[in-house]
């Protein structure tokens, strides 16, 4: 029986330069980028572009990967995630009026509560068991479908509806009504 090499080993090899395990990654994931790029884009020559981008930036950054703070799946398409937005927002065109209306971002206070709702929530996802932190982490994070996600993992849809289901109990219970 030959054992498979996880995706967050070949990523760490890939931040030492092991050419052969990018490449490993790139076979694995990128048809599966580029099916989400192109749900994502609407065009074939984008969504190219996004992979493109994804697995440049996955040879770039490979040494920022942590394992420790989860698997290499959600982690890769979360560079996938962020290479199909910049590729999205490119095509957005730069208004050329000055708005008479204040920008609807959020201000600085807010965003300091955003930052903070954000941190208690990763610390919750940490206490969740890795089978449930995955799951949450394709679907959430990487824009996955729970159907996408069982094909992803190999594992039936019923199971990923099961650990999501109990996944996001947990979190509500940990974090209770701080988030709310």
């Amino acid at each position: 029986m030959q054992l498979v090499t996880s995706d967050g080993e070949l990523i760490q090899r890939a931040a030492t330069g092991d050419r052969s395990a990018f490449e490993d990654l790139y076979q694995r994931y990128a048809r599966p980028v580029f099916g989400l790029a192109l749900r994502r884009l609407g065009d074939r020559g984008r969504a190219e572009d996004a992979v493109q981008e994804t697995f440049a930036s996955i040879w770039r950054s490979a040494s920022s990967y942590r394992p420790d703070r989860g698997p290499g799946a959600p982690w890769l398409y979360a560079v996938a995630r962020n290479a199909i937005v910049d590729r999205a927002r490119a095509r957005s065109e730069i208004p050329s009026d000055i708005p008479d209306e204040p920008t609807p971002d959020p201000d600085p206070g807010d965003r300091a509560e955003q930052g903070w709702v954000a941190w208690r929530v990763h610390r919750a996802l940490e206490e969740l068991p890795e089978r449930e932190r995955e799951v949450l982490a394709l679907a959430y994070w990487s824009g996955l479908s729970q159907s996408e996600v069982a094909e992803f993992l190999g594992i039936p849809l019923g199971t990923v509806k099961t650990r999501t289901r109990a996944a996001l109990a947990k979190l509500a219970d940990i974090l209770g009504d701080e988030v709310a």
